[in-house]
């Protein structure tokens, strides 16, 4: 969440920003935010100006009492008793202003980076680089959901019959490759510094809020309307919550986890070759990295994770492109973001599998994530990247290896899953 002070600091700045996310009426909302900053400062002022007057009073009342005069006493009693009437109807003033400040800036996106491009949409992103030759198939290449039937290793119809469309069931071959990608890209990440954790798959509202998925994304995720809890859509949720209300020692950064959930998304379904099979779910596994950082090393260790994804993606013998992402196209918390897409050779597209984020202090503001650097209390940044989301993983591995004897295994997972070859 953006702050007053520095909207109050920087408006044209902030209103530039917000016009490169394509936030409609920046302007304005920017002028309401400082508007009701004001009227806030105001009024704290005012009110401690009085609880001030309160306490002289109290002493006076004190010293009269002692001194005999009690007509006076009574007098400044009166006093009194007008100023903390007038002290409650401020705070009233107060509470209300502070909520109304509150629910406009819960509505601001994070600013971008100066490096965001301008745009509107995907097809404004900018290409990064491109790694990888993109493999010829043979004459009967098939896309992955005719392959998965081939083979028998996901069966989307029984998927149906038990939750409905979007929710796949893994089988035989099709399962332990699932598991062989997890534990290899939690392994990696192990021996790249990270430390694993296992989070909740459920959240309350103040983690949602926290990362800000709250109030932005209701939409997108499973609730539990009895509990009043959701469904993740990303381990980032629940893991870079840990952190929430948390100060945390100079010495303890930077903070680097690993962890792996199902994740879940309502996403509202559409049709065509590009949502098919693996392409969208409702529920897939991911392991997701999450960051935390002084503020003067995030970008440096942005590109560090990037590397890192890429890293993965070559060890898979991938080809993939890294994009960054224009104004238009990021996510509503992020300053600056890079995807990670592979080519899927059967389909003729890159699909997106990884996007690795850089929030600056947007999240830290909301969970109150801070540390004491310098000397004084400062919030950290946060970031987190896919590392790696599973199902277009594997849609590209098994689109990609086919040969007519079958599917070959990439020789890094081939001790994970304990075969070489899906036939």
């Amino acid at each position: 969440m953006l702050q007053p002070a520095f909207i109050r600091d920087n408006r044209d700045l902030t209103i530039a920003g917000l016009k490169k996310k394509h936030f409609a009426n920046a302007e304005a909302t920017v002028d309401q935010v400082l508007t009701l900053d004001q009227q806030r400062r105001d009024t704290q002022k005012e009110l401690d100006d009085i609880l001030a007057q309160s306490n002289a009073k109290a002493k006076e009342i004190g010293a009269l009492m002692k001194s005999g005069d009690k007509a006076a006493a009574e007098a400044a009693k009166a006093e009194t008793a007008e100023l903390k009437n007038r002290s409650k109807d401020l705070e009233e003033t107060l509470r209300t202003v502070e909520l109304q400040l509150q629910n406009v800036l819960v509505t601001l996106p994070n600013l971008p980076h100066s490096s965001v491009p301008e745009g509107r949409t995907a097809d404004d992103n900018e290409v990064v680089l491109e790694h990888g030759e993109k493999p010829t198939l043979h004459v009967n290449a098939q896309p992955h959901w005719e392959l998965i039937k081939k083979y028998d290793i996901i069966d989307f119809e029984l998927g149906v019959k038990i939750s409905g469309a979007g929710f796949p069931v893994y089988k035989g071959k099709g399962a332990r490759i699932q598991r062989a990608m997890i534990n290899f890209f939690l392994d990696e990440a192990l021996m790249a510094g990270f430390q694993e954790v296992q989070p909740p798959i459920v959240i309350n509202e103040d983690s949602g809020f926290g990362t800000g998925q709250l109030p932005d994304k209701e939409g997108q995720m499973y609730y539990v309307t009895e509990d009043k809890l959701y469904l993740i859509p990303t381990a980032e949720v629940p893991i870079t919550n840990l952190y929430r209300d948390v100060i945390l020692a100079e010495n303890q950064l930077p903070v680097k986890n690993v962890g792996y959930t199902p994740c879940f998304r309502r996403e509202a379904g559409s049709w065509g070759a590009h949502v098919r099979g693996l392409n969208r779910l409702h529920q897939f596994d991911k392991v997701e990295i999450v960051r935390i950082e002084k503020p003067e090393n995030s970008y440096a260790a942005l590109e560090e994770m990037s590397q890192y994804v890429q890293s993965l993606l070559q060890k898979l013998e991938l080809p993939y492109r890294v994009l960054r992402l224009c104004g238009g196209d990021m996510g509503f918390t992020s300053a600056l973001t890079y995807d990670m897409e592979v080519w899927s050779a059967a389909q003729q597209r890159w699909l997106e599998v990884s996007s690795v984020s850089n929030f600056e202090t947007y999240q830290a503001n909301r969970l109150k994530l801070r540390s004491k650097l310098d000397g004084k209390m400062q919030l950290l940044h946060t970031l987190n990247g896919s590392a790696l989301a599973l199902p277009r993983i594997l849609a590209s591995i098994l689109e990609n290896n086919q040969t007519p004897e079958g599917i070959r295994i990439p020789a890094a997972l081939v001790p994970y899953c304990g075969f070489e070859l899906i036939d």
